[in-house]
C-alpha cells in the first residue's frame, strides 16, 4: 500500500472535483491510502468512507476571471490567506509523507496558485525517497494565451514530474489539438482514457422527458437555459426538462422556472442524471468533460451548444467539434445559438437514427492507478 496525496482547487464548476474524486476512489479500490487537499469552496463531494480530506482556506472566482481570487464573502484574497493555504498544504504533506503526489491541472493551469503548488513540488523532491509526482489533466486544455506560459509549464514538467496523466482517448482528440506539446514533455504524457466518475443508469422512477437540457454545475449555462425555455415553445409536442447546476443562484433559477412553458420541467441538477439521459430522446448540453463521459455511457441523440464566453473559452467547442465530426451529435456554435436554431436542431435529432459511439476507453481512473503503480515499481527497482 502506498500513500497518495491528491491536490485540487476548483474555482468555478465541479468538473475538476468529479475527476479528482473518481481518481481517489480508484486508488482506494486498489488498496492505497488517499488524502485529498481541496482548495475550492467546501462541498460534500468528498464524503467517501476511508478518504481523508483537508480543506484549505477556500478561494473562488467571479465568473471567468481566473486571475482574481475571492474568499467566501466575495472579498479579494490577500497575502495572509495565500500564506495560510500553502502552510496548511505543506503541513499536510509532512504529516502524510506521501509516496505519490498528484496535482490536478497544475502546471498547465492554476497559475494564480503557483506559489503553493511550487512549494509542494519542492517539498516532494526534497524528501528521501523522493515522492512520485504526476499531473492530472483532461483531454482538452485551454491553450496558453502567451507562448511563455507554455514554456513555463513545460519547464516545470521536466523539472518535477514523472508523468502527465491525460484523461482522454486519442480516437476522440489528442492533447496537441489544444496545447503546444513539444518533444521535451511528450515522453512523460500518458493517455489514460476518460475518467468516469458517474453512476450506472437505473430504471426510471418517473416518466422520461423527451428532451433533457443540462449546462454543467457553473453559471456558464444560463444562456443555454434561457434559450431552451424559448425553444421549448417552438417544440410543444415534446416533454422538456432543464437541469440547472448549483452555480446558478436561486433568483436566476426561479426566473427560468417561471418563464418555462407547461410542457417543460425546470429543476436543480440531480444525482440520477445518467438515468435521465439514458431514457431521453435527445440530450442538449454544453459538452463539458463530465457530460461528455455521461453521453458516451448513455448514448442518447445529442445536440451540443458549447460555452465559449465570446471566444475566451475553447475547450467545450473543440470537444463538440470532435463529437460532431464523429457523428455523435450536432453542434450549434455560441454566436448562432437562438430559440429557432436550437428548436430546429432538436427536431433533426429526434428524426435521426441512434448511433452507437465507436469504442472509447472509459477506464481512465483505473488506468491512472496502474500507471502510477508502475512508476512506483520502477522507483523501487
Amino acid at each position: 500500500m502506498s500513500r497518495v496525496l491528491i491536490v485540487v482547487t476548483h474555482l468555478l464548476g465541479a468538473g475538476h472535483l468529479t475527476r479528482a474524486s473518481a481518481l481517489a476512489r480508484a486508488f482506494m479500490r486498489a488498496g492505497h491510502e488517499v488524502t485529498v487537499v481541496t482548495g475550492g469552496m467546501p462541498t460534500r463531494q468528498w464524503v467517501i468512507e476511508g478518504l481523508t480530506v483537508v480543506q484549505l482556506p477556500p478561494v473562488r472566482t467571479q465568473g471567468f476571471d481566473f486571475k482574481t481570487l475571492l474568499d467566501e464573502d466575495g472579498s479579494t484574497v490577500g497575502p495572509e490567506r495565500r500564506a495560510a493555504r500553502w502552510r496548511l498544504l505543506l503541513d499536510t504533506f509532512e504529516a502524510v509523507r506521501p509516496d505519490v503526489v498528484l496535482t490536478e491541472l497544475f502546471p498547465f493551469g492554476r497559475r494564480t496558485l503557483s506559489t503553493e503548488f511550487m512549494a509542494l513540488l519542492e517539498a516532494a523532491h526534497a524528501r528521501t525517497p523522493r515522492a512520485i509526482v504526476v499531473s492530472s489533466i483532461r483531454d482538452i486544455l485551454e491553450p496558453p494565451h502567451k507562448p511563455e506560459r507554455a514554456v513555463e509549464a513545460h519547464e516545470r514538467v521536466r523539472a518535477y514530474y514523472d508523468a502527465v496523466l491525460v484523461h482522454g482517448d486519442a480516437a476522440v482528440v489528442t492533447l496537441e489539438r489544444s496545447w503546444p506539446v513539444d518533444d521535451g514533455i511528450r515522453a512523460v504524457l500518458r493517455a489514460t482514457g476518460y475518467v468516469d466518475g458517474g453512476a450506472h443508469p437505473s430504471p426510471e422512477q418517473e416518466p422520461a422527458s423527451d428532451i433533457v437540457v443540462s449546462g454543467g454545475s457553473s453559471s456558464g449555462g444560463i444562456r443555454l437555459y434561457r434559450t431552451a425555455v424559448a425553444a421549448a415553445a417552438l417544440v410543444p409536442d415534446r416533454a422538456w426538462r432543464i437541469l440547472i447546476g448549483a452555480g446558478v443562484e436561486e433568483p436566476e433559477f426561479l426566473a427560468i422556472a417561471a418563464a418555462a412553458p407547461a410542457h417543460m420541467r425546470v429543476e436543480r441538477a440531480r444525482a440520477d442524471f445518467r438515468t435521465l439521459l439514458a431514457g431521453c430522446a435527445v440530450s442538449v448540453s454544453q459538452l463539458g468533460y463530465n457530460t461528455a463521459v455521461d453521453l458516451l455511457r448513455t448514448k442518447p441523440r445529442a445536440v451540443f451548444a458549447p460555452f465559449e464566453a465570446d471566444g475566451l473559452e475553447t475547450e467545450q467547442r473543440l470537444r463538440a467539434e470532435r463529437f460532431s465530426a464523429l457523428g455523435w451529435g450536432e453542434m450549434i456554435v455560441e454566436r448562432e445559438l437562438s430559440p429557432e436554431s436550437l428548436a430546429a436542431a432538436v427536431r433533426r435529432a429526434l428524426a435521426a437514427p441512434r448511433r452507437d459511439p465507436v469504442p472509447i476507453r472509459l477506464d481512465g481512473a483505473d488506468r491512472s492507478v496502474a500507471i502510477v503503480e508502475e512508476l512506483l515499481r520502477q522507483r523501487s527497482r
